[in-house]
């Protein structure tokens, strides 16, 4: 039987510790994925003019891997549910810094996880539009109408998730797989590794574009930490968060990688680049539009995996705020039953469907991103390497190598994507954390 872990006192029902190091990678991956690649290798393309759009991927899969080992060492360490939340209270103490931070991470939380929600599902219905001609409003009712069948399938015992995980998993990576061998027939290495960087004449518009691609490729990749908000439900957490977040970054880096090249090397840049539904196209160029269809309703399935994965993570976290006092007493419920915060998991679904009906793709994507760099990634990394220096003798399962360059490097470029975002996104992701700092205010009044 799985073992339990209560945060609570007394005889309140536990979240049970039910899922094994393959179901939380396959959460990971699934997370990762989602519709993300398939929509953003355009904008990417795009950005770069050619090739050299790769580089937005291994930069992306660079940060993913050195803030994994920040995510990895702190979830070796505070293995609970929250994930984020959780470190910033243990790394900030008890002090007025340490309620702020934490506060202001659950009341970002509120806001950008039902937008990553409702991204997902705006991006399905896009797709969706390859098969079946819906008109704009039709898109809507269909991502709002996934968003709830999303939290439908959520509704039950955790261990039952975490096997959905896997199935969904592996028709993630089937998925990428064929897509890339299915192009190596065909493969023009000269035009896939011609990289041509001359039609950027400042190196300002260069960092610029850089930069604007670097955050797409971002967006493909969060997830590689979904785990560790699933914390108090992972069996032997010290080593199988670690150990899922870079085997995920790894198998998931590697795939993107292979799709562009695959891409690149069977279609001129400028049509990646300006393309919709380009896997359909390209599967179709190379097949004929019946394959097309299939690989069409095969993305679909990774995009609605994807909203399946970050709902079940997001959802912990205003329920280990709430267990904590840090926020509405009522999250902090778990189903009498099948023991999962089923009062989060309802009002985040109740404002991702909202969320889905208001958002275009692209803003959300950046919206995403930059509102989330300040607070969650930046502020672990310092909180990170402030632990280090007053705690050093503190017990750490999981210690990254060559520490602090990891923390540092993966700072410097959250700060590049950050500098280099579009004015309006950098204003409004500052405007939610004064808005945050006002309300933490009266809070204490």
């Amino acid at each position: 039987m799985a073992a339990a872990l209560s945060p609570d006192a007394g005889n309140k029902p536990a979240l049970l510790r039910s899922l094994s190091l393959a179901q939380g990678t396959a959460i990971n991956m699934i997370d990762m994925v989602g519709i993300g690649p398939f929509l953003v290798v355009s904008m990417v393309t795009g950005a770069l003019q050619g090739p050299a759009c790769v580089l937005a991927w291994l930069l992306g899969a660079l940060l993913a891997y050195t803030d994994g080992m920040v995510w990895s060492e702190l979830g070796a360490r505070w293995p609970e549910a929250g994930g984020s939340y959780v470190f910033l209270r243990k790394l900030y103490g008890d002090g007025r810094l340490g309620r702020l931070m934490p506060f202001l991470f659950v009341f970002q939380t509120v806001i950008q996880a039902p937008l990553t929600m409702a991204s997902a599902a705006i991006g399905f219905a896009q797709y969706l539009h390859y098969l079946v001609p819906i008109t704009p409003v039709e898109q809507k009712i269909v991502s709002g109408g996934l968003v709830i069948l999303v939290v439908i399938v959520l509704y039950r015992k955790i261990h039952v998730v975490g096997n959905i995980s896997m199935i969904l998993g592996l028709i993630t990576m089937g998925t990428i797989l064929w897509i890339i061998g299915s192009g190596l027939p065909h493969f023009n290495s000269a035009q896939a590794f011609h990289w041509d960087l001359s039609g950027f004449k400042a190196s300002t518009l260069l960092c610029t574009a850089i930069g604007n691609a670097t955050l797409k490729t971002v967006y493909s990749y969060l997830g590689y930490y979904n785990v560790v908000n699933l914390g108090g439900e992972i069996k032997n957490p010290e080593r199988n968060i670690p150990r899922s977040i870079f085997l995920s970054v790894t198998i998931i880096a590697l795939l993107y990688v292979g799709m562009q090249l695959a891409l690149l090397g069977n279609l001129p840049w400028q049509t990646i680049g300006r393309r919709d539904f380009l896997i359909s196209t390209y599967i179709e160029k190379l097949y004929n539009p019946h394959v097309a269809s299939i690989a069409t309703g095969l993305i679909l399935v990774i995009a609605s995996s994807s909203l399946f994965a970050l709902t079940l993570g997001y959802s912990r976290v205003p329920y280990a705020a709430a267990v904590k006092g840090d926020f509405f007493p009522v999250f902090a419920k778990l189903h009498p039953k099948h023991r999962f915060p089923h009062v989060s998991l309802l009002v985040l679904g109740a404002l991702g469907f909202i969320f889905s009906l208001l958002f275009r793709m692209e803003a959300a994507i950046t919206a995403i991103i930059v509102m989330r760099i300040l607070i969650q990634f930046l502020s672990q990394s310092v909180g990170l390497i402030r632990w280090h220096r007053l705690q050093p003798n503190d017990r750490r399962p999981y210690r990254m190598p060559l520490y602090p360059l990891p923390a540092v490097l993966s700072m410097l470029i959250w700060l590049f994507i950050f500098c280099t975002s579009p004015l309006p996104f950098i204003g409004f992701a500052l405007g939610i954390i004064v808005l945050g700092v006002a309300l933490f205010f009266i809070k204490e009044l």
